[in-house]
């Protein structure tokens, strides 16, 4: 069963106290009176209504008064004002302060009754309304907290499925560098090497983690170079040269279609052209080249020349350095090997030492 309406009736004039608590009682409301503003007052701070109806000339507190505190107390409360006709004025500016409506003396009690069902419709919607808020801030507090909940597992599910394929990636770049070459760490060293060098020329993310995976799987396409061409010991005829130049093409072919390695494949394909436009397959010149082959460009011939061959043995690294610098604007970009300049003989160490690391221990990624 529903909960009765409660109304407090406030006016100094009994008759009127009497006629409204009679009539809206006979409508099924709950009534108690009050005689003047302090009374009502007294009710108010007592007990909770849903709605009061008040006369506004009345000793002492007035209705205007009332009404303040009425506010301030019960802010659900409806107010209902009854005024003379002299005070229609100041029921006006009544309203403006927060009371429903108001209602001129002397009055019929069907108007009443209109008035009061009008101001507790309105109670009710605005309390339903206030409830709905409070249950869609809840709602919406418990999707937020759902979807950060959810944006947090695909982040840890995009960092292993990220951290796999590196994983795969170094793997295969190890295999390709004991099929290639006797040297432990060739593509991690270079692939390391360039993310360092384009990293002092600015470059962010995600554009090194491309550069790094280019740089890594330069060499990818050796795959389809014959065994007898690749690991031949001696000098290349000009017929196996024709062959061995195929790769670069072959890698960028492997690599279709695999979308996160769009913009690595490209660096596959250009890691032989050179800056005066004298290299490999295209004869790509200056910014035509894609920076991450630039780049590479620079640290493969430093790490091939500061690297045992079965043919000669490693050079020092000031003839390396002095080597590249000399073919700076010709060979190599003269932005990248003033980059690579910047590198002191430590800093390659260092990242020698911690690819070496990395080699023994894979699962701590190239840090």
């Amino acid at each position: 069963m529903r909960e009765p309406i409660h109304i407090l009736i406030v006016d100094d004039d009994r008759a009127v106290r009497d006629l409204l608590s009679e009539g809206l009682g006979d409508s099924g409301y709950h009534c108690e009176t009050a005689g003047d503003g302090a009374e009502g007052l007294r009710r108010i701070s007592e007990a909770a209504y849903e709605l009061v109806v008040s006369d506004i000339d009345m000793p002492q507190v007035d209705g205007v008064r009332l009404l303040q505190e009425i506010k301030r107390l019960r802010p659900d409360t409806e107010i209902i004002m009854l005024t003379g006709m002299v005070d229609a004025e100041i029921a006006v500016r009544s309203m403006r302060m927060g009371a429903c409506d108001y209602l001129t003396k002397p009055f019929k009690l069907a108007e009443v009754r209109i008035t009061v069902e009008r101001a507790l419709e309105k109670r009710r919607l605005v309390l339903e309304n206030r409830a709905y808020q409070k249950t869609l801030e809840q709602r919406v507090q418990e999707r937020t907290a759902e979807l950060v909940r959810k944006t947090r597992e695909i982040e840890e599910l995009f960092n292993r499925l990220k951290g796999a394929y590196e994983t795969t990636l170094e793997a295969l770049a190890t295999a390709l560098d004991a099929r290639d070459t006797e040297t432990l760490g060739h593509s991690q060293r270079v692939a390391s090497y360039t993310v360092d060098v384009a990293r002092r020329m600015g470059v962010g993310e995600p554009e090194l983690t491309d550069i790094y995976r280019g740089a890594l799987l330069h060499d990818v396409g050796k795959i389809g170079v014959p065994d007898a061409i690749l690991r031949k010991p001696g000098t290349l005829t000009p017929e196996e040269w024709v062959e061995m130049r195929k790769h670069p093409e072959i890698g960028y072919r492997m690599l279709q279609r695999i979308g996160f390695l769009e913009t690595a494949r490209r660096i596959v394909l250009s890691h032989q052209e050179r800056y005066d436009g004298t290299g490999y397959p295209h004869a790509l010149r200056g910014g035509a080249i894609p920076l991450g082959a630039r780049i590479f460009a620079v640290v493969d011939t430093l790490d091939a020349m500061t690297s045992d061959r079965p043919y000669r043995r490693a050079l020092p690294y000031e003839a390396a350095r002095a080597e590249i610098e000399k073919f700076s604007g010709s060979q190599f970009d003269p932005r990248v090997v003033d980059a690579f300049l910047q590198m002191t003989r430590g800093d390659w160490l260092h990242i020698q030492a911690r690819v070496m690391r990395e080699l023994v221990t894979p699962d701590q990624g190239r840090g």
